[in-house]
């Protein structure tokens, strides 16, 4: 809560980190977080595939060897609001 707004951060589907696939959240009366798997070999082979910008790398390091939570924690720990 900032003051009497809820926010609500509903993960990545692009650029996850712990458990591979997709996270997302389901908004009703309540918000429900929901975590999908996919095929990841596949989706690397699919981003391989574009001209997207450092392709390869993106593929590896953010769908086939996501960063582990410890690892995000620490840099999402240098910038957060005090």
């Amino acid at each position: 809560m900032i003051g009497r707004i809820r926010v609500v951060n509903a993960g990545s589907v692009g650029m996850p980190f712990g458990e591979s696939g997709a996270d997302w959240l389901l908004l009703g009366p309540d918000v429900q977080l929901r975590h999908t798997s996919y095929d990841f070999t596949k989706a690397a082979e699919r981003i391989r595939e574009t001209t997207y910008p450092q392709a390869q790398d993106f593929a590896e390091r953010y769908v086939l060897r996501p960063p582990s939570e410890e690892e995000m924690l620490k840099v999402f720990s240098r910038v957060e609001l005090k």
